[in-house]
This record gives structure tokens, C-alpha cells and sequence, in this order.
């Protein structure tokens, strides 16, 4: 999952919280673009940027239709210690989508990171305070945002990934071995969608997962885990409405439509709906050194798995951020090219102008 972006991190990545505002209309945003074809576009974003920095809150204004916290919903925020819960952050995000009639999602209530150290030693007490922490958060979060988020992502990752991957992982059968699954087992899940249910019948109950996307053996066997688990959650009675695709993409792993098609096909056959829930695109180490090249490509891929998506029955589209200047892509050194370049992997640039990626979603929305 992405790491955290502040405007502290900015000295690291030389630049300064100044932008130039951004001028274009929000009518001619891709949220407008996207609402024409009842199509849903929205981005991550933060608070603290939204009501520091003009240009970043102007952006969203004009491009972005719906809302996703990128860590103000997050476990370590919200109750960073036991009993103490801190929304003051979360509500300033939701106040400033409602006054622009801006729909917010929720991400995330159960995760394996993002978790403050004393839940961490709570888990490890065993199953019993394991159940009472999570039904204490579930209780407070989902009776305060009731009536402003309407869409969860009650788990998020829980899927291992298989050997080729960029980083395999072990658990129990094909799941993520976390501080949950320990504590609770494989039901866990079962467990976290049937609390969300019980304390709100209306909310639609999202599963999220990563590493789904691509033409790659190990990408295939995670699509299949994730089939496996949600065929079995689906059997055993478990309340889910849809699945969250993050497609955080990578240009040096091949995309092609069929397999992605397929399987968005079974999802809609399992009656659920499907959401892109945290695109963006890392460009590959031997990216060109023109930047008309390098954008090229990302628009190409970007275009390609958006219109994929949106064929396969997906309606809501989310990128995690909406511009360069503040992307994870750039401050986490796991991913970064490099000391002198970054990754141009979102719709606008570091000065918040719209590149060949932000033509390209706006050509898969229209269709065309």
C-alpha cells in the first residue's frame, strides 16, 4: 500500500506547497466527462492538502467526483490509542466533499498496516480481544460516518501473494499471514463483513486487493486465490456487495485484456460489483528519457486497463492522487526511478497541468 505523502515530505522531494492554481472549469473535469456515461471518477486525497494548499484543493474541485481518505480512515488515525478515537481529520475531508456534493468511500476498516502499536499487542492476546477491539472500532467508526460513507472497504489486502511476485508471502492456505488472521484465523473476514452488516444493513461492503491486474503467471495465480475466496465467503453466507480493484500498474508487467476481461467476468457473475479503487501507473526502470515517450506509454496503459474495466462492468474509476507533485510513487524509495526523475503515473503533472494519462481516462470514459 502506499506510503504516506505529506507536505513535510515535500523537502524531500524539492519541492515547495506553492503550486499555480489550476484554471480549468469543473465542467470540463473528468468526473463531468465520466458522469456523461454514468461513470463515477474520484482520487485519494488528504485533508491537510485539501484545506493547505489552494492548488491541490482546486484540482479536486474541478477533476474529482468522489472522495477516498488516504489515511484519515485508517485504523492508526482514527484510534491511535485504545478507546481514543481522533476524527477530527476524517471530518474536516468529509465536510469539505459535502459542501461540493462529493460522495466519500471509506478505506480502510481491517488491514494488516496503518495498525497502532498497542492493536498489535491487543491481537496477539488471542481470539476474544481480538473480536471485542475490531467490534469497538466498527461500533464507534460506522455509527459516526454513517450518514456520509455509504461504501467500505472492509478488508483490504488479505490475499497472500504467490512465489514470482515482487514480494511473496506466506499465510494460511492462500491468505495473507497478518496480526489478524493469527488472532483469528481464516474466518477473520467472514468476521469483519458480518459486523459491517450488523451495524449497517444499507452499506455497501467492499473487499479491496492488489497484484489482480496484469498478464503475468504470478498476477493469475492471485486472481485465482481471490476467485477461491470470495466463491467461498459467497457459499458460506458472508455479506459482500463488491470488489475493490487498487490497480496500482507497472509498465514492466505486461497487460493484456482477455485474462483481466475473464475475470472481471466471474466477478459480475458472483453478483458483485466491481471498483478501481487506487490506479496509478510506475513507469519501468528503462523508461525513455523523453518525457513526450514516457507519457506515451502510461497513457497507453492507462487507456487500455480503464477501458478494459469499464467494458468488464466496472462504474466507479479512483487514482490514488490526482497529480505527480504529491504521489507515493515519488517519496517511497522502494519505487522511485531514481535521484533525477520520478514516475508520471497520475492525471496531472507536479505544476497541475493534465498530461496524455489525463486524455487517455477521458477517452475511456467517453468510449472512444
Amino acid at each position: 500500500m502506499p506510503a504516506r505523502v505529506t507536505r513535510r515530505g515535500l523537502g524531500l522531494l524539492g519541492l515547495s506547497a506553492a503550486a499555480p492554481a489550476l484554471a480549468a472549469p469543473a465542467a470540463g473535469g473528468l468526473a463531468a466527462i465520466a458522469r456523461a456515461r454514468g461513470i463515477t471518477f474520484g482520487a485519494a486525497a488528504q485533508h491537510s492538502l485539501l484545506t493547505g494548499d489552494a492548488a491541490y484543493a482546486a484540482a479536486f474541485a474541478a477533476e474529482a467526483g468522489l472522495l477516498v481518505p488516504e489515511w484519515e480512515a485508517k485504523w492508526a488515525d482514527l484510534q491511535p490509542e485504545e478507546g481514543r478515537f481522533d476524527t477530527a481529520p476524517l471530518d474536516g475531508l468529509l465536510s469539505w466533499a459535502q459542501e461540493r456534493a462529493m460522495p466519500v468511500r471509506g478505506h480502510a476498516l481491517v488491514w494488516h498496516n496503518a495498525m497502532p502499536d498497542w492493536l498489535g499487542r491487543a491481537l496477539a492476546e488471542g481470539r476474544e480481544r481480538a473480536l471485542s477491539v475490531m467490534a469497538a472500532h466498527f461500533d464507534k467508526v460506522l455509527a459516526h460516518t454513517r450518514l456520509r460513507i455509504r461504501d467500505w472497504d472492509v478488508v483490504n489486502e488479505p490475499v497472500a501473494n504467490p512465489p514470482g511476485s515482487d514480494v511473496p508471502q506466506a499465510g494460511e492456505g492462500t491468505l495473507r499471514d497478518t496480526p489478524w488472521l493469527r488472532a483469528l484465523g481464516p474466518a477473520y473476514i467472514d468476521t469483519a463483513l458480518r459486523m459491517a452488516r450488523e451495524r449497517d444493513a444499507t452499506l455497501r461492503l467492499t473487499l479491496n486487493e492488489y497484484g489482480i491486474e496484469e498478464d503475468t503467471p504470478d498476477a493469475a495465480e492471485k486472481r485465482r486465490r481471490l476467485l477461491d475466496l470470495l466463491r467461498g465467503l459467497l457459499e458460506r453466507g458472508a455479506p459482500l456487495d463488491a470488489v475493490g480493484i487498487q490497480a496500482h500498474l507497472q509498465l514492466r508487467r505486461p497487460f493484456s485484456p482477455a485474462p483481466f476481461a475473464a475475470f472481471l467476468a466471474e466477478l459480475r457473475r458472483m453478483g458483485l460489483a466491481v471498483l478501481i479503487t487506487e490506479m496509478d501507473i510506475r513507469e519501468a526502470p528503462d523508461a525513455p528519457a523523453s518525457l513526450p515517450a514516457r507519457d506515451a506509454l502510461v497513457a497507453e496503459r492507462a487507456y487500455a486497463f480503464v477501458s478494459t474495466a469499464l467494458e468488464g462492468g466496472a462504474r466507479s474509476v479512483l487514482t490514488w492522487g490526482l497529480s505527480d507533485r504529491y504521489s507515493w510513487l515519488r517519496q517511497e524509495p522502494a519505487v522511485a526511478l531514481g535521484p533525477d526523475r520520478s514516475h508520471r503515473g497520475l492525471p496531472l503533472d507536479e505544476e497541475w497541468r493534465r498530461k496524455p494519462m489525463w486524455q487517455a481516462l477521458a477517452r475511456a470514459f467517453q468510449g472512444g
